[in-house]
């Protein structure tokens, strides 16, 4: 029996395109069973309708700040689709402990750095500013504290003398697009040994 897998975005969701693409073969241990936005206007959502994956769209704007009351709204969507296993691929809002909770060991996020350096936002610029010879992204499981839950796999680029924050953060997406497939069917198979690339 497969796993099944939501995946929440905000923006282009190219990060989710890899892995609904990667589940899409015969031999992968999960399926993807809903792709939730929390903005109507994110362009992954037409990407995972094209993909053939079921989509949701849960604002977080009407709920002024009421992140309770969103995360109920969130949690709504995923009691219909039923996942066992959910991917933040560039989901742009802090999860509280009450959502993350029940989620424990089963909700996956993929950041732009090699944590633990460089929690939250921005990674590229800072470590640029700290002359990092070494940056990349990991796949994490999420825990209630941001950007610092069991890391599941690491990919590394390395930084260039004339790199901007735009061209190293174009490589480093590059990487994502590789580990975070590689992750989530090793994780689905149950198999928590990070992977390193």
């Amino acid at each position: 029996m497969k796993k099944r897998v939501a995946i929440f975005i905000s923006g282009g969701g190219s990060n989710m395109v890899r892995l609904v693409e990667d589940m899409a073969n015969a031999d992968h241990p999960a399926e993807p069973v809903l792709v939730l936005a929390n903005d109507a206007g994110a362009g992954g959502l037409k990407k995972a309708a094209e993909l053939g994956v079921a989509t949701a769209v849960v604002d977080h704007r009407p709920f002024n700040g009421d992140r309770p009351a969103f995360e109920r709204a969130l949690q709504g969507e995923l009691d219909r689709a039923r996942p066992d296993i959910l991917c933040l691929a560039g989901f742009m809002r802090v999860l509280t402990e009450g959502f993350v909770g029940p989620w424990n060991g089963r909700m996956l996020n993929i950041h732009p750095s090699l944590l633990p350096k460089y929690k939250g936002l921005h990674t590229h610029a800072r470590a640029l500013e700290a002359g990092d010879r070494e940056h990349g992204c990991t796949v994490h499981l999420v825990t209630p504290a941001l950007d610092d839950g069991p890391i599941l796999g690491q990919a590394r680029v390395n930084v260039r003398a004339d790199d901007t924050p735009d061209s190293l953060a174009a490589r480093v997406l590059e990487r994502e697009h590789k580990l975070y497939p590689a992750v989530l069917r090793r994780f689905a198979a149950g198999d928590p040994t990070p992977v390193f690339m």
